[in-house]
């Protein structure tokens, strides 16, 4: 299948995922411990194992995006879970994408009569498949982010992941990060910066030595005071039936072009709804979905993804007035008490 179509096919199946962990509504991810203290943030892991299965069942190498598009879904899934309004995260959880707050909100009013032609029109033209911010010197794309017209930037994440060739990409992968994070840092001090990071299970055998020290490195990543507020780690395993191609084979993220971001190059495009085979049924994938498991326990407590996610979470409440965000503050505020030894649930 050509990129579109593969990227087309892609997020139809993860828009199904996600539909489906939410069809009842989102579940309250705060938990507070029996013996008292902050909240304790827990995640849904196996929603994310859900979509990491995606592009291993769509053969989808990284030039595609869709590997990575699979941390960006759940992360934004992850705070709608907490409570923030659809309409300010993105990637949202239909097309476009990204797409404004006030726009978002016109479409809703619009008769339904009216809402699919007038919804066509401004994925062509307001909406967007990528969210490009400017940062202190140059234009980032941003992976995933809480953003108004009223407000600004209010939490910015960057994905990256890392299934191969461990030794030769990792340490230009750290080095744009600490770039990038002090490019936003500078332009949007208040919002929160995050870096969530996935790295393939086979990195901790075949290059034990190499793992370590990106681990190492990403943990000292979310210590800098002008850099990320907070790092998270994932570390997903899978069957060798489903390898990555060969390294000489394996292109760059196509979102990590900064001459995209900045507007001088052409973006990757998503191919329109509807493109994808309609011969293959949703369903029939989601049935043959490649089992993900995700190694939870060899996470440093420092990248714990639940600490991520709740440290970022709990900066936005923070930095924003308290009638702001007033569903997130109610779930963080109400969350259940864990049962009697509740503690022993943190990923370490």
């Amino acid at each position: 299948m050509a990129t579109a179509t593969i990227r087309a096919r892609g997020w139809a199946l993860f828009d199904e995922i996600v539909a489906a962990a939410s069809r009842e509504g989102y579940t309250n991810p705060w938990r507070r411990p029996d013996s008292g203290g902050d909240p304790i943030y827990e995640p849904d892991y196996d929603t994310l194992e859900r979509l990491l299965g995606v592009p291993l069942l769509l053969g989808a190498t990284s030039q595609t995006g869709v590997p990575a598009l699979a941390l960006d879904v759940w992360a934004a899934y992850e705070l709608r879970r907490s409570g923030f309004s659809p309409d300010v995260v993105w990637p949202r959880a239909e097309a476009p994408r990204v797409l404004p707050t006030d726009v978002a909100l016109l479409l809703r009013s619009l008769p339904l009569s009216l809402q699919g032609q007038v919804r066509q029109a401004v994925g062509r033209g307001a909406g967007s498949a990528n969210a490009n911010i400017l940062g202190k010197n140059y234009v980032k794309q941003v992976d995933v982010g809480i953003s108004a017209w009223n407000t600004g930037p209010e939490l910015l994440i960057s994905t990256k992941r890392m299934d191969s060739s461990f030794g030769k990409n990792a340490a230009n992968r750290v080095e744009e990060s600490y770039g990038d994070a002090k490019n936003l840092r500078l332009r949007h001090p208040l919002a929160a910066l995050g870096f969530l990071y996935g790295l393939r299970s086979t990195a901790l055998t075949t290059e034990p030595e190499k793992a370590a020290w990106l681990i190492d490195l990403l943990a000292k990543l979310g210590e800098e005071d002008d850099a990320y507020h907070a790092v998270g780690l994932l570390i997903p395993h899978w069957g060798d039936d489903h390898v990555e191609p060969p390294s000489d084979q394996v292109g760059e993220d196509p979102r990590d072009d900064p001459l995209v971001a900045a507007g001088v190059q052409a973006p990757l495009l998503d191919a329109p709804e509807g493109a994808d085979d309609r011969n293959d049924s949703l369903s029939a994938d989601l049935d043959r979905l490649p089992t993900v498991i995700l190694l939870r326990g060899q996470v440093p407590p420092e990248l714990d993804p639940g600490r991520f996610l709740g440290l970022m979470v709990s900066r936005v409440l923070k930095h924003s007035p308290i009638n702001f965000h007033l569903e997130a503050r109610e779930r963080r505020a109400s969350c259940d008490v864990l049962p009697a030894g509740g503690e022993s649930l943190s990923l370490w």
